[in-house]
């Protein structure tokens, strides 16, 4: 019967990972499209709306289709209560657990993340701030980058 299980189910449930993996990135690619400033300004009305919404149904809906159920005990911190959060151990998938349950924040990231085929264009959407290791003036950079985002009053999303 588990065999049975895994023969039916997994390859359903892959199908619909990638069918939703591909809608996630068309709707980010539709998001970034033109929009100015590829980062350094910050996305508002609809394009923020759009990532905020979509994208967050979309990845708990993932996540749900690979067997993950998450409840939230408390309440999520607003933008006004805490501009910057942090998620540990920070190295695994379940960072986009927390993005999609706290309404998908910008994340700090390697800069090569954003070069990876699909899932580099849904990261832009997210506005990261990058790091770069071969950089050596990066971590300054990113400091300075966090507390610019975390000063600005409500106009970027939260960091993570």
């Amino acid at each position: 019967q588990t065999v049975l299980q895994g023969i039916i189910l997994l390859p359903l449930r892959a199908t619909c990972v990638a069918f939703l993996l591909l809608l996630a990135w068309l709707i980010a690619s539709i998001a970034i499209f033109h929009h100015p400033g590829k980062g350094s300004v910050p996305m508002k009305g609809w394009r923020r709306r759009m990532i905020q919404t979509t994208l967050s149904c979309l990845t708990r809906t993932v996540f749900f289709i690979m067997g993950f159920q998450v409840k939230v005990k408390g309440k999520v911190a607003s933008l006004q209560e805490a501009p910057i959060f942090v998620a540990a151990p920070h190295s695994s998938f379940f960072d986009a657990i927390i993005c999609a349950l706290t309404g998908m924040p910008s994340v700090v990231s390697r800069a090569e993340n954003l070069s990876m085929p699909v899932f580099g264009t849904i990261l832009s959407s997210l506005q990261p701030v990058s790091v770069s290791r071969q950089d050596p003036d990066s971590r300054k950079n990113t400091v300075t980058e966090i507390t610019k985002r975390a000063l600005s009053n409500g106009q970027w999303p939260q960091v993570m």
